[in-house]
């Protein structure tokens, strides 16, 4: 499939990052997208930053797409994409879902008799994909075809670590790729307010501490190091770091990260 028209059915925060991230790598043109949501006025205004082409309906969107991404709440996916099956179930038409708590078993309760026509491939997407460094959990459970697979990689991959994950594990895959950047949000903000306690520019501070999350992740991505050699080689004997770490580790921090996937999972 060359040059597929992209169409999101809700254009929220993570559908925008989606569509950024992917003009701005140069997968798609911004006329390649198009897109409907609830509030047409605003989805106006928020597709014209792209060039994208607004449209009213669902129906509309499922027509004029070759890959569908299903981007509104989890809980209105049974009315706004229930009515349209038939249509998005047609030959050709690829089905990418965002949606939290839907795997494929759902959709094939969804879709009813339209399912055996359906090509669909559940995934969790996170907001960093608007720069090209995100994250897509992709269900290895699809009903994709093989040309369909290349053509969903060719899109995503130059945006996202694309991570196969079981269906039985979708759920913690999305707190770790899908949650855990507000929790690294907290931390960068909690690293600029310790700068600032100690006479930093707030911006530098962020600035320090969020190319040195980055710079962190692409290490481990470039090595596979395990993370506590990684801390160990920052340790000195004796030295300011290990300090820290020992603090950290009076304060339990490991284990408050855990109990806050523990409270997503529960």
């Amino acid at each position: 499939m060359t040059n597929p028209t992209i169409g999101f059915i809700g254009y929220g925060n993570m559908a925008q990052a989606i569509a950024s991230g992917m003009v701005d790598a140069g997968v798609v043109n911004g006329g390649d997208i198009v897109a409907c949501a609830a509030h047409y006025d605003k989805l106006a205004r928020t597709t014209a930053k792209l060039g994208a082409r607004p449209m009213h309906t669902a129906e509309e969107v499922a027509k004029a797409a070759d890959v569908v991404v299903i981007a509104i709440k989890p809980y209105q996916i049974e009315d706004v994409i229930g009515p349209i099956a038939g249509e998005l179930a047609k030959s050709g038409t690829i089905i990418v879902s965002i949606a939290a708590g839907w795997e494929l078993d759902r959709f094939r309760e969804l879709f009813g008799p339209d399912f055996a026509a359906a090509h669909i491939q559940c995934t969790i997407p996170n907001t960093p994909m608007a720069v090209g460094k995100g994250v897509l959990v992709a269900e290895t459970a699809n009903t994709l075809t093989e040309a369909q697979t290349e053509t969903f990689e060719r899109l995503f991959a130059p945006i996202s670590l694309i991570e196969r994950v079981d269906s039985a594990h979708m759920g913690i895959a999305m707190c770790i790729a899908g949650c855990a950047p507000a929790f690294t949000d907290m931390y960068i903000e909690a690293l600029g307010d310790a700068g600032v306690k100690y006479g930093l520019q707030r911006a530098t501070a962020y600035r320090l501490a969020a190319k040195m999350v980055e710079g962190v992740g692409a290490l481990y991505m470039a090595s596979e190091t395990h993370p506590g050699a990684m801390k160990d080689a920052v340790c000195s004997p004796g030295g300011t770091t290990i300090k820290g770490v020992a603090s950290l580790e009076e304060s339990a921090f490991r284990g408050a990260v855990i109990r806050a996937v523990d409270a997503i999972e529960a």
